[in-house]
């Protein structure tokens, strides 16, 4: 390898070749073909370029061909079939056009068949449906089209993955009941094609270990099979965006460790399962789309962990069950297009992890509840087309994550609220079609606004150039002689208390001067997140290896990752099969992405996926304070001790008092404590922070904290109490008491 590009010679006796994720350039060299003991060759996760070489197939002792995640081109050369050693042929995620070779079929021994992601077209080689040891088939994400032989299941009975997604594949369902003689199948994805027919009872027939059944975006009709209750494995059910019919069966409710359901863009009808509300283990429930009808079940408020929860677009009318504002993880909450009545109450506050709330195209009514004010972490929030009335909460200037703000088409009146001008994220608003009055606030959103968005509204003046009237200026005039005689005594008095007022501001701003200097050093702008795939992560330490470990926790790992643009970072994997790692996760994406101070840890993104979670976070050269204290390899002089004390109780000051919503660390300790390049201070890992009220009572908790020795004295007793900032500082001792 040379310069990022294969090069040079290699001894002719090399047997393994294995080159991942090097950022390797150029093509595949022809000259591989003169090293008959290769066993194996992993070129994945780089950017080679140019074809597939042909004369790979001299390669009669290959078991092993990766080529994932590259630029190669052209069409997959018929001639690998002759490599009858092989057990895995992995090409995905490149940019292949042709047909499938049907000379793959002649691979008998082929275990692993990776092909997706790439442009390949024609039908799938009967022949490959005959390879009886396969296990891992994936041609997903291509343009592949025909159908699937109704044996599939006799014919390849040991399938771990099936995976044919986002073809343009056609024909009946009838496989589905082959597929019961496949024993260990864990995952079936058919979605998106153009596959038609009924889904069959024998569905109940598949393998107890199947985790995910996604079968989405097709023509399936008839009614949902009432034995899908049988797949007692199953983590996601996904048959949205098909042609079903009749009512959800209640025994869908048996699918205890079910966490994603969706059925939406259907034709189902009647009601919602009342037994729904027993999938306590949903994370994602998506029924919109329908023609269910009558009220929302309070059942499903029992579903405490739900993040995204969708009935849009139904005919369901009565008012939302107060039991749903229990929901406080959700994060996507949509309700649109349906006959929903009533007004919203004050509980909506509680909601405070919500990113989009949509409760459009409904019959609700009364005034807008001021709690939504407090909803600091929504971005998308629609009311429109209902009966709202009164005036727009001042709290909505609060929102200082919203994006997206529609309140049009209501009977909204008074002034529109200035501090909407303050809303420096605000891309979207539309007031059309209220009974808004007063001058239109100016600045920021405002200064973009169209008539469409504020038409409607016939009172509002002050902004010519969308053929609003000026605002008319008046002028109280005095109409008695005393009156002018009396201010004569009062305005000399008044003066000089504006003077005195005055001197005593200069003297406060003066004094106050380098308090507010250094306090606003401590915060941070917020970034842009960046969009860092799982691909990513792997590239970034070389596929999580163990070279690359900081260290281990109780809920996850910690990775050193340098990724593509060089910038180093802390890569924080959780261990799913953790109990409240997914909690965890949450818990501490939802405080570290509303804080935001100099001496707490920048998250730079998340990964984050039904299966893999990840946080990634800036990396601390110098390790954990832990390190230092108890290493022995390294030393600590007093003024950096000073620091640390400083920069730890900087952090804990601004969560306590001066962030919006009082955040509780619950894990203080020195392994939490981590130090940058200049020995600053960092507090890390929120995965079981709490967040208060004003008044103390906790809204958000990922799991009871903390870590034995580091606890506040009492907590567990005082758990179900757990109200005081005091507890905290307990914590704080036992952390800087080794300082000394």
């Amino acid at each position: 390898m040379n310069n990022h590009s294969i090069a040079s010679s290699i001894p002719p006796p090399l047997q393994v070749i294995a080159v991942d994720d090097n950022q390797l350039t150029g093509q595949i060299p022809s000259s591989f073909s003169h090293f008959l003991n290769l066993q194996a060759l992993a070129l994945s996760y780089n950017r080679l370029t140019g074809p597939v070489p042909a004369d790979l197939s001299c390669l009669q002792e290959l078991s092993l061909l990766d080529l994932t995640d590259n630029n190669l081109t052209g069409k997959i050369p018929p001639s690998l079939g002759s490599l009858t050693s092989l057990k895995r042929l992995d090409i995905p995620a490149n940019n292949l056009e042709g047909e499938i070779p049907k000379q793959l079929g002649n691979l008998s021994g082929l275990q692993e068949l990776l092909l997706g992601g790439n442009k390949l077209i024609g039908s799938i080689p009967v022949s490959l449906f005959n390879l009886s040891v396969m296990n891992h088939f994936e041609l997903g994400d291509n343009r592949l089209t025909g159908s699937v032989p109704p044996m599939l299941g006799q014919s390849m009975p040991l399938l771990n993955v099936f995976n044919i997604e986002f073809n343009q594949l056609s024909g009946s369902m009838d496989f589905i009941t082959s597929l019961s003689n496949c024993n260990n199948l864990q995952k079936l994805s058919i979605q998106q094609n153009e596959l038609g027919g009924f889904l069959a009872d024998s569905v109940g027939n598949l393998s107890m270990s199947l985790r995910y059944f996604i079968a989405g975006a097709n023509h399936i009709k008839g009614n949902i099979s009432p034995a899908l209750g049988n797949l007692s494995g199953l983590l996601a059910l996904d048959l949205g965006g098909n042609e079903f019919e009749g009512a959800i069966p209640p025994s869908l409710a048996t699918l205890q460790r079910l966490q994603r359901l969706s059925l939406a863009n259907n034709k189902i009808s009647m009601s919602i399962p009342i037994a729904l509300g027993m999938l306590t283990s949903l994370s994602a429930l998506d029924l919109g789309g329908n023609k269910l009808s009558g009220a929302i079940p309070d059942s499903l408020g029992n579903l405490t962990g739900l993040q995204f929860l969708s009935l849009y677009n139904n005919a369901l009318s009565s008012k939302i069950p107060q039991n749903l504002w229990r929901l406080r993880s959700l994060i996507d909450f949509s309700l649109s297009q349906n006959a929903l009545n009533g007004s919203i109450p004050p509980e909506i506050g509680n909601l405070n992890t919500l990113n989009k709330l949509d409760l459009s195209e409904n019959r609700f009514s009364g005034n807008i509840t001021s709690s939504l004010g407090e909803l600091q972490m929504i971005i998308y929030l629609d009311l429109s087309k209902n009966s709202f009335e009164g005036q727009i909460p001042q709290s909505f200037g609060g929102l200082v994550s919203i994006q997206y703000l529609n309140l049009s088409t209501n009977l909204l009146s008074g002034d529109i609220p200035k501090s909407l001008a303050n809303l420096r994220y605000l891309d979207v608003l539309d007031l059309s079609f209220n009974k808004l009055a007063g001058q239109i606030p100016q600045g920021r959103v405002f200064s973009n606004v169209t008539i469409p968005s504020l038409e409607g509204n016939k009172a509002l003046c002050g902004a010519p150039q969308l053929d609003f009237p000026p605002c008319s200026t008046r002028i109280v005039h005095s109409h008695s002689r005393n009156k002018l005689h009396l201010l004569q005594y009062i305005l000399p008095s008044i003066a000089l208390l504006v003077v005195l007022s005055c001197l005593f501001l200069i003297y406060t701003i003066h004094r106050r001067r380098k308090q507010r200097n250094l306090a606003s050093a401590d915060f941070q702008p917020p970034g842009e997140h960046r969009m860092i795939s799982y691909h990513d992560l792997a590239r970034a330490t070389n596929k999580f290896n163990e070279a690359n470990l900081l260290g281990r926790g109780s809920f996850g790992s910690v990775f050193r990752g340098c990724l593509d643009d060089g910038l180093v970072v802390a890569v924080k994997v959780l261990n799913m099969e953790v109990e409240g790692a997914s909690k965890s996760f949450d818990a501490e994406c939802a405080t570290l992405s509303s804080a935001r101070h100099r001496n707490l840890i920048k998250i730079i993104s998340v990964c984050s996926s039904l299966d893999f979670k990840a946080l990634i976070i800036q990396f601390m050269p110098n390790g954990s304070l832990e390190q230092w204290l108890y290493s022995g390899n390294c030393c600590l002089d007093l003024l950096q001790r000073l620091n640390i004390m400083v920069d730890v109780s900087s952090a804990l000051e601004y969560l306590h008092h001066r962030h919006p919503q009082v955040i509780l660390h619950c894990d203080l300790k020195p392994s939490n404590i981590l130090l940058d390049e200049e020995m600053v201070a960092h507090v890390s890992d929120f995965g079981i922070a709490k967040l208060l009220l004003g008044n103390g009572r906790s809204i958000a908790s990922a799991s009871t904290p903390g870590t034995i020795g580091y606890i506040a004295p009492g907590m567990k007793i005082i758990q179900s109490k757990f109200n005081s900032r005091r507890f905290k500082l307990a914590s704080l001792t036992s952390l800087l008491f080794p300082l000394f």
